[in-house]
């Protein structure tokens, strides 16, 4: 996939593009019904298939206080835009000079001249332009007179009790209430964070017995905190692992983290990169009497996340 991150890069046309565009957070599997689209389109017309999207978050630029928690961090919806079968990422750099930027510019302009648009797929809701400015009739009046096809996508409707179509705010809903597996039916897979594990409080293995991993969060969505059967993706392997969420009330000193317990594992991870995927939230946080009492809690939890994950 050919990534690109300044549109005034493009040295020429695509050969008949076909594009769909926006901010794709979570990669949803209504977003990859798009691109799915995208790509038999372009198949058909012997065309590039294009991803458009945007860093940051519009709303983050365009909204006091507008600190929207990412599904994915940009790392990571590129990865999965990539492992989709697209031609070509276009990450726009949002800024308030690229908000400004009319409707009809927006398509003559990039489009048209910079990109080489010949069909545009998207979903019954999409606007574009200053403002919000273009809808999709305005997009279709384009179309008619500039001489390419609009592709308007059907919903993604969720599934087994779930109500409502998919969209990244019921994922967002899903993951911050703790439903990590029914956020999994939206995704097409497991929730994830992922970081650098770092120095933590230096108890979970002195103290109790279990060490774990622990990672800083910065712009991404945190599932609510508890206690989650997930599995680990560290140095090219996968294991099973048990993560806690919160504040540690049992210790009671009011310090936010994220702690992984690798099971059967023991390797010095410092300074490496994991990847933590959410399987099924096991319990709320509880502040034990004492920390005998603490351990006892996380073996019952091992052995459940053993169950769930086996």
């Amino acid at each position: 996939m050919e990534l690109v991150e300044n549109i005034d890069k493009i040295e020429k046309p695509y050969k008949n593009a076909v594009i769909t565009i926006g901010n794709f957070d979570g990669i949803h599997i209504g977003h990859q019904a798009l691109f799915h689209e995208v790509i038999e389109k372009a198949d058909t017309i012997g065309g590039t298939s294009i991803v458009m999207t945007f860093d940051p978050h519009p709303v983050r630029v365009l909204k006091q206080n507008g600190h929207l928690p990412l599904i994915t961090l940009n790392e990571q919806k590129i990865e999965l835009i990539e492992n989709s079968g697209i031609d070509v990422l276009i990450c726009i750099q949002f800024n308030k000079a690229f908000a400004a930027i009319s409707a009809k510019e927006f398509v003559e302009d990039l489009l048209l001249k910079c990109i080489g648009m010949k069909a545009i797929v998207v979903g019954k809701d999409y606007t574009f332009g200053r403002n919000r400015e273009g809808n999709l009739e305005l997009l279709q009046t384009f179309a008619d007179n500039l001489e390419f096809e609009v592709i308007v996508a059907d919903w993604v409707q969720t599934s087994r009790g779930l109500p409502n179509r998919i969209s990244s705010t019921r994922t967002r809903e899903l993951v911050m209430a703790g439903e990590v597996a029914d956020a999994k039916k939206l995704l097409g897979r497991y929730y994830q964070i992922r970081g650098v594990v770092t120095t933590g409080r230096n108890r979970g293995g002195k103290l109790l017995g279990f060490p774990t991993a622990n990672i800083t969060l910065h712009d991404e969505l945190c599932p609510k905190n508890g206690v989650y059967a997930v599995t680990v993706d560290c140095m090219e392997k996968k294991y099973q692992g048990v993560a806690n969420i919160g504040y540690s009330p049992t210790f009671d000193d009011g310090l936010f983290s994220v702690e992984v317990h690798i099971l059967d594992f023991n390797e010095n991870i410092y300074g490496k990169k994991i990847r933590v995927n959410f399987v099924q939230r096991i319990r709320d946080e509880i502040k034990f009497s004492d920390i005998t009492e603490l351990s006892d809690a996380i073996r019952k939890d091992i052995e459940k996340a053993r169950k769930i994950l086996s």
